[in-house]
């Protein structure tokens, strides 16, 4: 029994939690978006959600992401990796409730990265679980790094290392806003949506993105796009679509035309 090419969405932290306000989840978000996975109906999906206000202020706070420099990091790491766990626990239980076989994978147990970049990934359990039916889901999590000592491992990183691995046949972003812009939306009101691009569009406009305008170890949206990049030359096409509006999750998952922004290779 050879692995399904699967589909994988990626639910950014600031569709889950309010990034504001620490440790604040948005259940019934977390909620709706577990009724559109299963009301998608898609076999073979994998999902990864971000940190957002559970795991980000803590990486931040105890410099997690730089590698490990003193013992007092070592609670902090510990601490981060838990509330990770915990964020998903609540997809987790919402997944479930609404009937969906969901298998959490703790990305720190299978991943090791080396300064930053994923070094090797083990990957049976997940294939196991795809093939038998189950919807893994994985998040951004505080890992090991064979140089750094430990660091933090983005979801976007996760999503297109299992892009490659898995030979996805697809991804979709659920982000907090429409798509991809020239400029942040959050902070220029002239920024102008881009529906459609092409690899080489995207690498001419990636030196222009803005960064996050809120607390973001792993980059904002320049950091998605930064990670995508070697997925999509690997001819996987991305759909960055509004997580935060009811249904378009769901309407990407089937490939319906849906408001969004979608990049391809050629």
């Amino acid at each position: 029994m050879s692995t399904p090419r699967p589909t994988i969405l990626k639910i950014g932290g600031s569709v889950i939690t309010d990034k504001d306000e620490e440790l604040a989840a948005r259940t019934a978000v977390i909620n709706r978006l577990s009724e559109e996975i299963q009301e998608a109906g898609i076999q073979d999906l994998i999902v990864v959600h971000g940190g957002g206000s559970f795991g980000h202020p803590l990486a931040q706070k105890y410099g997690i992401k730089e590698g490990f420099k003193e013992e007092a990091q070592k609670i902090g790491f510990s601490e981060t990796h838990h509330i990770m766990t915990v964020l998903n626990g609540l997809f987790m239980d919402s997944l479930i409730w609404h009937n969906i076989p969901a298998v959490s994978i703790t990305p720190s147990s299978c991943v090791i990265t080396e300064n930053g970049r994923i070094k090797s990934f083990e990957d049976t359990a997940l294939r196991t679980l795809l093939k038998m039916g189950f919807l893994p889901v994985l998040y951004g999590d505080a890992v090991l790094d064979t140089k750094l000592g430990f660091t933090i491992l983005s979801g976007d990183q996760l999503v297109a290392t299992l892009a490659s691995q898995f030979d996805a046949k697809r991804i979709v972003i659920g982000v907090d806003v429409d798509g991809l812009y020239d400029s942040d939306p959050k902070a220029n009101k002239a920024a102008k949506m881009l529906t459609h691009l092409t690899l080489g569009e995207l690498k001419k406009l990636h030196s222009g993105l803005g960064k996050s305008t809120t607390r973001d170890v792993t980059g904002g949206m320049f950091g998605k796009v930064s990670e995508l990049l070697f997925a999509i030359e690997q001819g996987i096409p991305v759909t960055i679509v509004n997580a935060t509006e009811p249904n378009l999750v769901c309407k990407a998952l089937k490939g319906d035309n849906v408001k969004s922004t979608v990049i391809e290779k050629e």
